[in-house]
């Protein structure tokens, strides 16, 4: 059985480390448990909603976007819940397929930080708004890059591709308090699955979302009791 639980009110370039760290230890992260966090929905956005495509669809939409912008650099949210004494990774599940850390493309001229917390509040934030600043974004994690607008991406640029990168993508660790609302779009599920589920999992979760259990590894997760 699949170990995705979805979270609604019915439970149906490096930045400074954000974990804490005891003595000369590995840096420690505190994780609050799913019961202490608010999840609800909001209709979708026009733009939201255009976004539920197909892998050609998206890759038809990248190709019009490099022509007019040149390279895609994306942001993404590594954000931990405890469920079950183990972490928990916060994903967007969209048509009961495709899943997706929180985040998305960066504007012109925008920062990786800036952008990021743009992202995150107008995708979980009730109607796309409140304090962007309340986001606790942390390190970059790793860097992901798409050589092809078809192709998948890898954690390095492969030796062989002599074409300009298509799209870059950045995972940055983002720390909950201790309580938060969620507001999430309809068309979109915000689920909680156990990083052992996810762990090299590529052929459900792709490559990048599948390599965040090991990007997490110099952690150590201090498990928060209920609050």
């Amino acid at each position: 059985m699949r170990g995705e639980v979805p979270c609604n009110g019915v439970h149906d370039h490096r930045h400074p480390i954000a974990g804490r760290r005891e003595g000369d230890g590995d840096p420690m992260l505190d994780i609050y448990p799913l019961s202490c966090y608010y999840f609800g929905s909001k209709d979708a956005t026009a733009t939201v909603a255009a976004r539920d495509e197909t892998p050609s669809g998206r890759a038809e939409r990248m190709r019009i976007n490099y022509e007019a912008n040149g390279l895609r650099t994306c942001v993404e949210a590594v954000m931990l819940v405890e469920l079950f004494k183990h972490p928990h990774l916060l994903l967007l599940q969209v048509r009961n397929s495709c899943f997706k850390l929180p985040g998305g493309r960066l504007r012109l001229g925008e920062s990786d930080i800036e952008g990021l917390r743009r992202k995150l509040t107008t995708k979980l934030s009730p109607d796309g708004a409140g304090d962007e600043s309340e986001w606790k974004v942390g390190e970059c994690l790793g860097m992901w890059w798409r050589a092809d607008f078809d192709c998948m991406p890898y954690p390095y640029m492969p030796p062989n591709c002599t074409k300009t990168p298509k799209e870059c993508v950045k995972l940055f660790l983002v720390t909950l308090p201790s309580s938060r609302k969620f507001i999430v779009p309809k068309n979109l599920k915000l689920l909680a699955v156990p990083l052992c589920q996810l762990h090299e999992n590529h052929k459900t979760y792709g490559p990048i979302i599948a390599g965040v259990p090991q990007l997490l590894s110099e952690f150590s997760f201090n498990m928060v009791g209920d609050t």
